[in-house]
């Protein structure tokens, strides 16, 4: 009998449906950063006052004749007058002026104070965390007492030692006395560091302490230091600000807001239009370097985020 062939169904393969799985992953921080409508707000503030501070000049003219050491006596006092609208102080001194030209004076011993300041707690901070027990417990002790002095009154007692108070002096004097906190973070940071596995595993192959410090340490131990260096910027400006009312501060030939608001503190009754400008050009420069302060903080610390 002829060889019946096997019967053998073809089974279509099952339909298989891709299905598209919802993107989980987040955005970086620096995409976070930039959607912060108030990062924006003062990135653009502080941007203009970086204009003036490196520029008084191309922006002093845009009302008057642009010299803040143009004065004229007959104009003492005057609230405004065709070409300038900000009016002139008591010696007759354009107000706009002096305000773009302060800008100059203040944001550069904010800065030059920070720079000094975040640079000692840098050197202190990886001294603590990474040079022993007896290393720890010098800096430590350091730490201690220049957080014993009120930050204001060591500046007062060091400046009144110097005859010439300008912007050099004033910026390294609160520099010195501005590093302990941000040095106490930095130390923190460094042992939180040190304890991480691709440290440990650079120290097992046996790679140098500066090249483990400068690859491994500092790189990820620092931020924190420098989001706390973008706020203490602005407590810096404001102390300027008020050694300078004190008449402890920055001196004559400077230019600068705190000299501004004391001059103009003294005529506030018969002129109040003296003190108005400065004043509102030193308060939206320090809350815009607080807000960025805090955007960054915000953005770039995990514990807050959202």
């Amino acid at each position: 009998m002829p060889e019946i062939p096997p019967i053998t169904a073809k089974i279509p393969a099952p339909k298989t449906t891709a299905v598209s799985l919802p993107q989980t992953t987040r955005p970086s921080a620096w995409r976070l950063l930039l959607r912060r409508p108030l990062f924006w707000a003062a990135s653009v503030i502080l941007l203009i006052m970086l204009a003036f501070a490196i520029a008084p000049a191309a922006f002093a003219g845009l009302f008057g004749n642009g010299d803040p050491r143009a004065c004229d006596l007959a104009n003492s006092k005057v609230e405004s007058a065709p070409g300038h609208p900000f009016g002139f102080d008591l010696q007759g001194c354009d107000i706009w002026a002096g305000a773009v030209y302060g800008a100059q004076a203040s944001i550069t011993v904010g800065l030059l104070a920070t720079g000094i300041a975040l640079a000692i707690a840098l050197v202190m901070g990886l001294l603590a965390g990474m040079g022993g027990r007896i290393a720890d417990w010098i800096v430590s002790r350091l730490t201690e007492v220049f957080l014993g002095f009120p930050f204001l009154l060591a500046a007062i007692v060091v400046l009144n030692m110097f005859g010439t108070r300008n912007v050099l002096t004033v910026g390294i004097v609160l520099g010195v006395f501005g590093w302990p906190m941000m040095a106490r973070l930095m130390r923190a940071s460094v042992r939180s560091v040190t304890k991480a596995d691709h440290v440990l595993a650079a120290r097992t192959m046996g790679l140098g302490i500066g090249r483990i410090i400068a690859r491994y340490v500092v790189p990820n131990a620092v931020q924190p230091v420098m989001l706390m260096a973008t706020l203490t910027i602005g407590g810096v400006i404001v102390a300027e600000s008020t050694l300078t009312y004190l008449g402890i501060g920055l001196s004559s030939p400077a230019i600068s807001w705190g000299l501004q608001i004391a001059a103009g503190s003294r005529v506030f009754q018969t002129a109040p239009h003296v003190l108005v400008l400065p004043s509102i050009m030193l308060a939206i420069t320090v809350l815009a370097v607080v807000a960025l302060g805090e955007e960054l903080r915000t953005v770039f610390d995990p514990r807050e985020r959202r």
